[in-house]
């Protein structure tokens, strides 16, 4: 008997969510896992300039109405603080929803020492060691690299090519730029923005923004 596959919706219908379809693609190259059904979007009827329009199915309140005829959903936006919130409200309005972790078929990871929470995603070619946690509805993008022991909080979104050392702590909803690095055991607060490139080498606090080499406080 042929598995059946779990219909699955990616939220957002710009770059980050058709890379999440690619993902989702990628998967069921190797175990078919997921009929992709679509995308959900805020406004069917304002398109953005990268969308995927042909493939739209619904808008998001049809799905928090459960008016659209999807099993499972990831989250392909690029702002934490909207991951975040929609993760949670789905999470609160809709428990029978699946958010499953999408872990592209390249990931490098230690699977039974680290812990991945609901709607996580691992994009290709990223590396986690040893006994590091994702929160939920973070992504981890292409290339990463992500050390021992790092938390990487709830809604959090890591760009391409970052480097996050050993002990490192990422509060929810941050954003990590492309190609950072964040040194041991420093501390990135909630909300927070790390720039492209950046070389994080102490703490940040919450919902502030560093950027440069090293890092330091954007004050513009």
């Amino acid at each position: 008997m042929a598995k059946r596959l779990a219909r699955i919706a990616v939220i957002g219908a710009g770059g980050n969510a058709r890379e999440v379809r690619w993902l989702i693609d990628d998967i069921n190259s190797i175990e078919p896992s997921y009929e992709f059904a679509g995308y959900v979007v805020s406004d069917p009827g304002s398109p953005g300039r990268y969308d995927d329009r042909d493939n739209i199915v619904g808008a998001i309140d049809e799905l928090y109405e459960g008016r659209l005829a999807i099993e499972a959903v990831a989250i392909g936006i690029g702002d934490p603080a909207v991951r975040y919130s929609i993760g949670e409200r789905i999470a609160a309005e809709l428990p029978a929803m699946a958010m499953p972790q999408l872990v592209h078929p390249s990931v490098v990871m230690d699977a039974p020492s680290c812990h991945l929470g609901s709607g996580t995603i691992l994009s290709a070619g990223a590396i986690l060691t040893v006994n590091i946690t994702v929160e939920n509805y973070a992504m981890i993008n292409r290339a990463c690299n992500i050390g021992h022991e790092a938390i990487v909080g709830a809604g959090v979104l890591i760009n391409p090519l970052a480097s996050i050392s050993g002990g490192v702590v990422i509060g929810d909803r941050s954003l990590i730029g492309t190609s950072a690095t964040v040194l041991q055991y420093v501390k990135v607060g909630d909300d927070a923005t790390v720039g492209a490139g950046a070389v994080v080498t102490k703490d940040v606090s919450p919902g502030t923004t560093v950027v440069g080499v090293p890092a330091r406080l954007k004050t513009t």
